[in-house]
């Protein structure tokens, strides 16, 4: 179990950014989650979002566990995560049943957001510019960004969404030309061929409880 925790444990705080940034943008208030999804711009999508949720990242007046819980109540509304997890799991998805879908996607979704939560308090001033923004056929969009940080390199992040019935959904990320979605999706695939979708399945659930545990103790020590 100690190299797929190990493995698991990958989350720079670059990748954290990324999502938090778009994330804890849609915990300010009810309103900003409508105009993401009523918006028909990808690019004004992440725009509004990046430039709010700086603002919820600088703000260290409202109780740590208020914000954690406002980001894990909004963000399924605005990430499409059964889309996320079925592309993390690659061409295993095919070969699971419906009840082992579900139970994936939920361990997984409760995984990357105790991640990202985990970190809300590393944030330390980088600045997020938006560049520009393309479609990738219908319904497909990217929206390219660039993390400024004070005496190093701007890192290219781009933001991939495509959309639902209900406005855009971000189904990935890419940093430094990385999917954060594709970096799982070999981690995952390693597992699964060598230990079987079980082991996968039991230590996604594991790390999860760990990172919950540990938002537990952040939320009293803060």
């Amino acid at each position: 179990m100690a190299p797929m925790r190990k493995e698991l444990a990958y989350r720079p705080i670059t990748a954290f950014l990324v999502t938090s940034l778009v994330v804890a943008a849609l915990s300010l208030v009810g309103g900003s989650a409508s105009l993401a999804r009523a918006a028909t711009d990808p690019m004004t999508v992440v725009k509004t979002v990046v430039d709010q949720a700086l603002e919820v990242l600088k703000d260290h007046q409202t109780p740590l566990p208020q914000r954690q819980q406002k980001l894990r109540e909004l963000v399924n509304k605005n990430f499409d995560f059964r889309a996320m997890a079925r592309s993390a799991l690659g061409y295993h998805w095919r070969n699971i049943t419906p009840e082992q879908r579900e139970e994936f996607t939920k361990a997984f979704t409760a995984f990357v957001q105790d991640s990202y939560l985990s970190r809300m308090q590393d944030y330390s001033g980088q600045q997020v510019e938006v560049v520009s923004s393309r479609s990738q056929g219908d319904g497909y969009a990217e929206v390219m960004t660039k993390i400024v940080q004070n005496g190093k390199q701007p890192v290219p992040v781009d933001y991939l969404l495509h959309r639902k019935d209900d406005g855009w959904r971000i189904y990935d990320v890419t940093v430094d030309n990385i999917s954060i979605i594709a970096n799982y999706r070999n981690q995952f695939n390693r597992v699964v061929n060598n230990q079987g979708f079980d082991k996968l399945l039991q230590d996604l659930k594991n790390k999860q409880a760990e990172l919950a545990a540990r938002l537990g103790n952040s939320q009293h020590a803060d």
